[in-house]
């Protein structure tokens, strides 16, 4: 039997109404206060690894606090994702936040923990960086992975200012280290500027296949979701959610931000049609909400994170 928070009204238990006290992930039960959680959501505050903007550091409290809305009902799949697996708030690692590599380090071994005993993880960011360590946890438990990666950028970039792991190289590095499926990745959403063409066939060789954001406007979703679903194939999948996929005009607190970029309706639309992928792992990065406006950014990654945990959810139960 799982727990299950009533997120529509008062609290189990409490008075308070779901935008008062502490907030866990939509008001998901707390780790310890289950006997075994099939998914756990994570923070990962750690933004070391930025390469313009810092703040994602504070990105997990964000995207908790604007979780409250969320609702257990799921009307497009017709669903209660929370009922259909134990998913819990696994709180946040604690992360050095002066060394990349400590930090790599003890968030592989602090997720390699929770993987070991058959749960997946949801991590919220952080910056880019921390999708390394995630991959190295998930591919340890499950083989190479199909990576789908939804970004305005490559991040398959190698050495910058001294630093081969940081926010802009986490796949090469996966790829270099075996954890990548290399027939089965996919970009969504690029549109980043690149220093020269090499990059390019680097990425290609780092496994990926790219849909621009210039595809969104002359494609229909269905059709870009029928791409996605044919290129990752029926092996284990991790999906790696770069904010900043979205137009600033949506998601403006993010550190490395880039304009003409896809919109949440489209965003969502092509989500809610991956339905049926065999999901391991996923991320929602790259939070920064200084630089956000009214919750914009925040409300984006916590109802990201919740497409994402549904179609999870989906994934454990065939449905």
């Amino acid at each position: 039997m799982t727990i299950e928070r009533d997120i529509q009204g008062p609290r189990e238990g409490s008075d308070l109404p779901r935008y008062a006290g502490i907030a866990t992930f939509a008001l998901l039960p707390r780790i310890d206060e289950v006997e075994h959680a099939d998914i756990a959501v994570v923070g990962i505050p750690f933004d070391s690894g930025t390469s313009f903007r810092p703040g994602a550091r504070f990105g997990p409290a964000h995207i908790r606090e604007h979780s409250r809305q969320l609702h257990p009902y799921h009307q497009i799949h017709e669903t209660f994702p929370f009922r259909n697996q134990q998913i819990v708030d696994a709180g946040d690692f604690g992360v050095n936040p002066y060394s990349i590599d400590q930090a790599v380090e003890s968030i592989h071994a602090k997720a390699e923990r929770l993987t070991s005993q058959g749960t997946r993880i949801l991590a919220l960011g952080g910056d880019h960086t921390v999708a390394l360590p995630l991959l190295r946890a998930a591919a340890s438990a499950h083989g190479p992975l199909a990576v789908l990666h939804f970004d305005a950028h490559l991040d398959t970039w190698d050495v910058l200012h001294g630093a081969s792991i940081w926010h802009g190289s986490p796949f090469r590095r996966a790829a270099e280290e075996g954890l990548l499926d290399l027939e089965h990745c996919q970009h969504v959403g690029i549109r980043g500027g690149v220093y020269d063409p090499s990059e390019l066939e680097d990425d290609r060789r780092a496994g990926f296949e790219i849909i621009r954001s210039e595809e969104f406007q002359e494609r229909s979703m269905q059709s870009i979701a029928a791409q996605i679903l044919e290129r990752l194939g029926s092996g284990p999948v991790y999906i790696s959610i770069d904010i900043d996929v979205l137009d600033p005009a949506h998601a403006p607190g993010t550190g490395t931000p880039e304009v003409a970029g896809i919109n949440t309706r489209e965003f969502f639309s092509v989500l809610r049609r991956l339905k049926g992928l065999n999901i391991v792992g996923g991320d929602v990065v790259e939070v920064a909400p200084a630089y956000d406006h009214a919750g914009v950014t925040g409300l984006a990654a916590a109802h990201t994170a919740w497409e994402l945990l549904t179609l999870m959810g989906l994934s454990a139960t065939g449905d």
